[in-house]
């Protein structure tokens, strides 16, 4: 096969990526508005030592149903699964996002926490562990976050989004701040078609997977166990 077209099959593989990417996006977005589901609940085990909460951070203009696949299986490994009511759609500022989850944490008396985040709730999470409410924090695990920004984002007609941008001082800021990183497991694809400077993150523990896409690999069986094992990981210390 001849270099050129084995370089188109490459490109129409991650243009039929992307478009995959998206239409399980919208089946999310489909799903919330048809009929919102209930967070999932742990089942009681009489006599077994409660297992670490977890506290859901979606991306951008997600609510918490994008990280449902994970928070199910969470739930049935016996982890408390929360959500933060005031983040809605999540479209705030970073570091206003992560006040309304700050709040949600102390009113919630919520202590030993671990974060699980897809793309800016990664951001949100970081944010949230280098605040005064970051004590009640263990850790975080963030799935496709882009912690240095993503190229394309300098070029969306939507402020919240180019607030992505590498530039970004905002964000710069946050990437400089390397105290927490150790209790951070960054997830991520080898092909995201939102970041390609991939969810690496200096000083965390960085797991890729050989998955395509930003939005659907967290509904894929390999993604959700890789989570799961990551919270029980930050969880035992």
């Amino acid at each position: 096969m001849s270099a050129r077209r084995r370089s188109s099959r490459g490109s129409l593989a991650r243009l039929g990526a992307w478009a995959a990417d998206y239409a399980w996006a919208l089946d999310r977005q489909l799903r919330h508005l048809v009929r919102p589901p209930a967070l999932p609940v742990a089942p009681r085990v009489p006599g077994a030592a409660a297992a670490a909460p977890v506290v859901l951070l979606p991306g951008i203009y997600e609510t918490w149903e994008f990280l449902g696949p994970v928070a199910d299986a969470l739930a049935r490994a016996g982890h408390p699964v929360h959500a933060v009511a005031g983040l809605g759609h999540n479209g705030r500022p970073v570091p206003e996002s992560a006040d309304v989850v700050a709040d949600e944490l102390d009113r919630a008396g919520l202590t030993g926490v671990v974060l699980v985040a897809h793309s800016k709730g990664g951001l949100i999470g970081k944010h949230v562990m280098l605040s005064p409410a970051g004590h009640r924090v263990l850790g975080m695990v963030a799935v496709a976050t882009p912690f240095t920004g993503s190229r394309w984002a300098r070029y969306m007609l939507s402020r919240a989004l180019r607030s992505f941008d590498p530039r970004d001082p905002v964000l710069l800021a946050l990437a400089g701040e390397l105290l927490v990183n150790d209790r951070i497991t960054a997830v991520y694809p080898t092909f995201d078609p939102h970041i390609p400077e991939t969810g690496h993150l200096v000083g965390a523990r960085n797991v890729e997977l050989p998955l395509s896409g930003h939005f659907r690999p967290l509904g894929h069986p390999l993604l959700v166990r890789t989570v799961v094992r990551e919270v029980a990981r930050l969880e035992s210390g």
